[in-house]
C-alpha cells in the first residue's frame, strides 16, 4: 500500500505481512515527514488528529484501512 492509500500524502510504498506491520511502517513514515516538516504530511495529520477525536469515526477508519489492505493480493 502507499502512503497515500492509508490516508497519507504521498506515493511512498510499504510492504507488510499484516495490517499491523503497515500501520508501523506508516506511522514511523508520519514520523520521518514530521520532523523533516513535510507540508503535506502535517496537513494530513491534523486532519487525523481531528478524526481521532471520535472514537467511533476512529474505528471506521481503521476497518476500512484494514478491509483495504486484507483485500490485496499476497506477494510471495
Amino acid at each position: 500500500m502507499t502512503c497515500r492509500q492509508l490516508g497519507g500524502a504521498c506515493d511512498h510504498e510499504f510492504t507488510a505481512a499484516t495490517f499491523e506491520e503497515m500501520a508501523t511502517l506508516s506511522k514511523q513514515h508520519g514520523m520521518e515527514m514530521f520532523q523533516k516538516g513535510d507540508e503535506a504530511h502535517l496537513k494530513v495529520m491534523n486532519e487525523m488528529k481531528e478524526l481521532m477525536k471520535t472514537p467511533d469515526a476512529t474505528k471506521k477508519w481503521f476497518d476500512q484501512k484494514r478491509n483495504e489492505f486484507n483485500a490485496l493480493p499476497l506477494i510471495n
